[in-house]
């Protein structure tokens, strides 16, 4: 096997022509990780984010980005049993200081990972950790979604809303998204209960008595959400300064939470669980061959993506 590999790196902050392709030396897990061949690594708006530094949460240059990853467990360090050499595996690296999945390999924590379901491909599996994981923990760790519940959630077509939608529906919840109106049949084909097409109707004026709402948009969004919860809902942000509310929640009699995805395998093994009897399934928006990562920052920085954008290795 080769001593190097390929990656995806940047050597300064910027567009996204500041990507390039070269070689590194390729990595040797240490105590309890595991080497992974790539062979699919989703894209996530923290990805553009933190390439043109709106976010430097990523560590120094130059950087490697990518948290999502599937591929073949290729070495195993010192330590590990979870999983050995020849296991498809899929995971979301360490969050923020676990990045680098846009390669040919990459070396994660050995209980970052679990097995990737029979039925889903590696394009599939890529798709889903940190998209999947944030959903998950916002609804389930945080709001403790509930059958019989009312669930508001904003961006509802995009890449973590269109997958918090199918968890809230496999909790047995009552979703209701906002989208643009030509994203709704899509939204409830994955079986949003009500839409709100959010460039026509105030959400705030028309929604009431939601028990819980997913925030991924930010602004504006917050306040006016807080009013659509019923006493003792749940607001749960993904954007940085949502603590600001608290005060105005504790007003209203709701709870604001601000939070950030963690790594981990109790998660991801429920997400391989829903993903394997189908009940959850990323939408594929795009795939691109890593040497087009550029590529693939453009199109997802648009904003008008439906679902994730993936590389292939």
């Amino acid at each position: 096997m080769s001593k190097t590999m390929r990656v995806i790196s940047q050597d300064t902050f910027g567009g996204p022509e500041v990507l390039k392709e070269t070689e590194r030396e390729r990595p040797v897990p240490g105590i309890g990780q595991v080497l992974v061949r790539v062979h699919a690594a989703g894209l996530n708006p923290t990805d553009w984010k933190n390439r043109s530094r709106r976010l430097t949460v990523s560590g120094p240059l130059p950087l490697v980005l990518g948290w999502d990853v599937s591929g073949v467990v290729e070495q195993v360090g010192f330590g590990v049993t979870l999983h050995r050499a020849g296991d498809a595996v899929f995971g979301m690296l360490p969050y923020p200081e676990g990045v680098g999945a846009f390669a040919e390999y990459v070396v994660v924590p050995a209980r970052a990972l679990v097995r990737k379901p029979e039925n889903l491909d590696h394009v599939q599996a890529g798709a889903l950790p940190l998209a999947a994981l944030t959903a998950w923990q916002a609804l389930v760790d945080v709001a403790r979604v509930r059958e019989g519940q009312r669930v508001l959630i904003h961006a509802a077509a995009g890449g973590v809303g269109h997958l918090a939608v199918q968890i809230a529906k496999a909790r047995g919840a009552y979703v209701i998204g906002t989208a643009s109106e030509g994203k709704h049949a899509f939204v409830r084909g994955l079986g949003a209960d009500e839409m709100v097409d959010y460039r026509a109707v105030d959400f705030a004026g028309t929604v009431r008595d939601v028990d819980v709402v997913l925030d991924t948009i930010g602004g504006d969004y917050g306040p006016r959400s807080l009013r659509t919860l019923r006493p003792g809902g749940t607001y749960v942000t993904l954007l940085m300064g949502g603590d600001e509310l608290s005060a105005e929640a504790q007003r209203l009699g709701v709870t604001a939470a601000a939070m950030v995805v963690e790594y981990d395998q109790e998660g991801m093994r429920a997400i391989a669980e829903l993903a394997a009897t189908g009940r959850l399934r990323a939408e594929i928006a795009g795939t691109f061959p890593l040497a087009d990562a550029a590529k693939a920052h453009e199109q997802g920085e648009t904003g008008r993506t439906v679902g994730k954008i993936v590389l292939t290795v």
